[in-house]
């Protein structure tokens, strides 16, 4: 009985050696993960903006001079410019192609006013021979642009995404009347108490091609939501600004009599970007 029970513990001790061993040797049970996707940055979404631009300047404004007595024109320039700073607006929508590119299609307002100077050896209208005119032009413009616009985006860290971005497009700008004061000047001749001559010019308006340079950074407020904080470069052509007044435009001249220069803007500029993705 004894060696009975010897032989059948040894017989279970060596099933259960046999059985560890085989259980050592089968591959381990499969984990099996959740699936995690990651969204991609891909999609449109639509832009508001607000600017200031912190320097305007236009170059070369000039302007032609009507004789009406030999039917001939003079050409000349402003002594000196100014242009007021000015807001901006401006709504787009665009599409994320990537993490890196970006494009959208903006529209653009913004408006400004001028004031120039100009003198003449030349007396004014209606003045003594001999005298000089100073005068002195203040107007105003309202300005419209359709660009488009191309980005990269250089990577997201703690939420900022800084970017470079380049435009191209158009600009029309609509200039108001042109109002001037000519104050006699003595020359040879003195002015003798001469009254101030007012004369008004029509202001014109026409398209000019315009190209942009931007630099800025944009962060998420909230899902879908981006702060956009940039710099922006714009130039825009050069085109005609008014045209004569009645009485020269009645003595025979034609076309326009003023021309504006480029106008270069810096701005600064804020705005949201509401994202579909």
């Amino acid at each position: 009985m004894i060696r009975f029970d010897a032989l059948a513990l040894a017989a279970a001790m060596a099933g259960a050696s046999a059985g560890a061993a085989l259980a050592g040797d089968a591959p381990p049970p499969e984990i099996k993960m959740a699936e995690v996707s990651v969204k991609d940055a891909k999609g449109w979404y639509v832009r508001g903006d607000v600017g200031y631009a912190v320097n305007a300047s236009r170059t070369d404004t000039k302007f032609r001079a009507f004789d009406p007595t030999g039917g001939d024109y003079n050409s000349g320039s402003f002594d000196s410019n100014r242009f007021g700073g000015d807001f901006s607006g401006g709504l787009g929508v665009g599409y994320q192609f990537n993490d890196l590119f970006r494009a959208d299609v903006t529209g653009d307002f913004f408006s400004g006013d001028y004031d120039g100077h100009v003198s003449s050896g030349l007396p004014c209208s209606g003045g003594a021979g001999g005298t000089g005119c100073s005068t002195k032009a203040r107007s105003s413009f309202r300005a419209g642009s359709l660009m488009v616009n191309g980005y990269v985006d250089l990577g997201t860290l703690a939420g900022f995404t800084p970017y470079l971005g380049a435009g191209l497009g158009a600009t029309r700008i609509s200039w108001s009347n042109v109002n001037t004061i000519g104050s006699c000047v003595d020359g040879v001749s003195g002015c003798g108490g001469a009254a101030s001559v007012s004369t008004r010019y029509p202001g014109d308006s026409d398209w000019r091609m315009t190209y942009a340079l931007m630099a800025g950074v944009a962060y998420e407020v909230a899902p879908n939501v981006k702060v956009d904080l940039g710099y922006r470069f714009s130039h825009v052509a050069g085109g005609d600004m008014f045209g004569y007044s009645a009485a020269d435009t009645a003595a025979g001249a034609g076309g326009a009599m003023g021309r504006d220069g480029a106008l270069s803007r810096h701005e600064i500029r804020i705005g949201l970007r509401i994202t579909t993705w």
